[in-house]
């Protein structure tokens, strides 16, 4: 009798394991470049919690919008912007009604050297360095709030021909921590540790010289029947994400 339960009992939690195995799903994300860290984080603590994997891709909002205009497969979308996200809903290739905002970006102007860039930004005015990096603002959010800085504060003209542009806010931060530029504007997720900025030196760009970055996501067409996709998209909105978002230093949308 006892021999006939536990074969019966093992029986039991193979099919158990079985069943879990057929319902984690895997999904694709596209990630806008300046949230790698705090993504990487999330995902895993996603994974460990739910069983699902997620396959993540890093890159410029723009040119994930032009990839997924020409058929790539990805099923989430987390934009460092509002509008990218909403021109996939208007363009049919997002469900409507998903998209919302997962966080709020801090642009800050760094260098790799430290006591380089002075807490108050004066070094734009008076600096004499021969490059700063910005992200391609045609593409890229953070870049587009680059120049909004420089243009509110009457020094766009005079540094535009120091510009060095990267292709998204990823390479802008390897030409600066390279060297190739002295300084340059980049997201503060991508130089914070502890709550401030962990090597270097920068200046945390006061909120009021540019337009907020929200940065939306979205559930593309091609993730709405998928599992995976839908569970990460409500585990971006719990505290343990949400936790994560605020140690990258970006502010949760009210």
């Amino acid at each position: 009798m006892f021999k006939h339960d536990l074969k019966r009992m093992i029986v039991s939690v193979c099919l158990i394991l079985a069943t879990c195995q057929i319902r984690a799903e895997t999904t694709l994300v596209a990630v806008a470049a300046n949230f790698t860290k705090p993504m990487n984080e999330i995902v895993a603590e996603f994974q460990k919690a739910s069983g699902h994997s997620v396959n993540l891709s890093f890159g410029s909002s723009g040119k994930f919008v032009a990839q997924l205009e020409n058929g790539a497969p990805f099923e989430i979308f987390l934009a460092a912007d509002e509008k990218n996200p909403s021109k996939l809903v208007q363009s049919g290739l997002a469900v409507s009604d998903s998209q919302f905002t997962y966080a709020i970006g801090k642009l800050v102007l760094w260098s790799n050297a430290n006591d380089y860039v002075d807490g108050e930004g004066q070094i734009l005015s008076n600096g004499n360095f021969k490059h700063l990096a910005i992200a391609d603002p045609k593409l890229a959010p953070y870049g587009a709030a680059a120049l909004e800085v420089l243009s509110n504060k009457g020094l766009l003209a005079k540094l535009q021909p120091l510009f060095v542009q990267g292709e998204n806010i990823a390479q802008t931060h390897e030409f600066i921590s390279t060297g190739n530029a002295e300084l340059g504007f980049i997201a503060l997720s991508q130089v914070i540790e502890n709550g401030k900025i962990g090597s270097g030196s920068g200046w945390i760009v006061p909120t009021d010289l540019y337009t907020p970055i929200r940065q939306d996501a979205v559930l593309l067409k091609t993730g709405a029947e998928n599992p995976a996709a839908l569970a990460l998209l409500e585990f971006l909105k719990s505290p343990p994400a949400q936790a994560i978002i605020e140690k990258y230093g970006y502010q949760l949308p009210k």
